[in-house]
């Protein structure tokens, strides 16, 4: 049950910062168009998938 919680709140916890870091009023973020927009990028990427697989490691678990 603490991995389904827990998988959710980083699921939550991506939504809620990717969305602070939309463009707002014709401006871009601060981290566009410098050396760390990949990693911005990837550490979405990774925290997507650390959500997604924390979320169904334990659904499958209270399956089986």
């Amino acid at each position: 049950m603490f991995l389904l919680l827990g998988g959710i709140v980083v699921l939550i916890a991506t939504v809620v910062v990717f969305i602070g870091m939309l463009p707002r009023g014709g401006k871009l973020h601060r981290f566009a168009d410098t050396e760390w927009e990949p990693y911005v990028g990837v550490a979405f990427c990774s925290a997507t998938a650390l959500g997604l697989t924390m979320t169904l490691s334990s659904i499958l678990n209270m399956m089986g």
